[in-house]
């Protein structure tokens, strides 16, 4: 078989590519495959932040979009219509030419015309966001009915293409619902490579966030429940770690005169601040699935997050390895926050079940199911 994966770019740190290549990478070593990873993002000098297997093919078409990000927006409109029109025919002159057999897409820029080429591969999109926040277009100086409305033309495209595709991947059943009645829809999840050797006691009192400072990940909603756990406990630390700018919650912790937090810095490897912390705080406002949930589960530590959009309803056990609370209740959190710090024996036994359930999630038992997909087309 011959596989394309079209990776997009390489050279920064982020989730979807960091999972994109290490299902790259167990392709080329556990198959006889022909794997050809493709890029748009242009290279300027720099290293592929993941490594890849040394028998993937790399073809990168060095379009270069990141460069719109600082135009001005009539100038972007017009330079990404035209990089636009040339990525349609690059992509289309190599499908022509190498003759895949499959395409799979992360539902990027090439969603657009994938299917228009029809060159004989099987096209395959895999969506790293949830249904909610996808193609959802915000603007601080227009009306919000002209905000809906084009949220409802770029969605209404992005449906149509979907439907067109010989399959559509998502990462949760919440979000497969949310999908509604499309026919060609799969869930398969991501993964961790493997259950960590490091295991949290679930001893220290230390509950750990992690996540980049955005609004997104909900930090504010954190510190302002943290605020709610210090008037009953202080002897606990909140520790956050994450990449970005922390400044808008240092100063929001020291508005809510908090004595207990940290901000931290991304760290190498992120199993060792799991392995000292005891409970998992989870707060974002969305999410396309919620990697650091399996990953800080699978060291054994119970997590309480928010029921939000998509990933935390598929993979907590609500009561049994954590807890879900309902969005955006940060009452309800910090009392969950209380009651795992106050009953040492079930937050034991919590993150003993955490570990046990995330069995599901390790990369040798996805990774087949991608290949039953695959070879279900073969079947056909």
């Amino acid at each position: 078989m011959k596989l394309v994966y079209v990776l997009g770019g390489n050279y920064d740190a982020n989730g979807m590519c960091s999972i994109i290549t290490k299902k790259i990478n167990w392709y080329a070593e556990n198959t006889d495959w022909e794997i050809v990873a493709l890029l748009t993002e242009s290279a300027r000098g720099r290293e592929f932040y993941f490594p890849l297997h040394p028998s993937v093919k790399i073809v990168n078409f060095e379009l270069d979009f990141d460069e719109l990000d600082v135009m001005p927006k009539l100038k972007k409109l017009i330079r990404y219509s035209k990089k636009q029109k040339l990525y349609k025919k690059m992509f289309s002159d190599f499908l022509f030419s190498y003759r895949p057999d499959v395409v799979v897409s992360a539902m990027r820029r090439e969603i657009n015309f994938l299917s228009d080429i029809k060159d004989g591969s099987l096209k395959v999109g895999e969506l790293h966001f949830c249904r909610n926040t996808y193609r959802v277009f915000s603007h601080l100086h227009l009306p919000g009915f002209l905000c809906r409305a084009i949220t409802r033309y770029w969605q209404g495209r992005l449906l149509k293409q979907i439907r067109r595709l010989d399959a559509f991947v998502v990462l949760t059943d919440e979000d497969r619902k949310a999908w509604g009645n499309v026919p060609n829809i799969h869930v398969i999840p991501n993964f961790i490579t493997d259950i960590p050797s490091v295991h949290s006691s679930c001893q220290n009192k230390t509950v750990v966030a992690v996540g980049r400072y955005t609004w997104q990940k909900g930090f504010d909603m954190l510190l302002r429940a943290w605020r709610k756990v210090e008037d009953v406990r202080q002897d606990w630390q909140l520790k956050i770690v994450g990449a970005g700018d922390s400044s808008e919650y240092s100063r929001l912790a020291q508005e809510l005169q908090l004595k207990c937090v940290e901000f931290s810095r991304p760290v190498k490897d992120v199993n060792e601040v799991f392995g000292q912390s005891s409970i998992m705080a989870f707060s974002s406002r969305y999410e396309g699935f919620g990697m650091v949930l399996i990953e800080a589960m699978a060291c054994g530590v119970p997590t309480v997050s928010f029921a939000c959009p998509c990933g935390p309803s598929d993979i907590i056990s609500d009561g049994i390895d954590g807890y879900l609370v309902p969005d955006f209740d940060v009452d309800l959190f910090a009392g969950r926050l209380l009651s795992l710090m106050s009953a040492d024996k079930e937050r034991i036994e919590m993150g003993l079940r955490a570990r046990d359930n995330m069995m599901r999630f390790r990369q040798v038992d996805v990774m087949r199911r991608w290949m039953a997909l695959f070879t279900s087309f073969q079947a056909k």
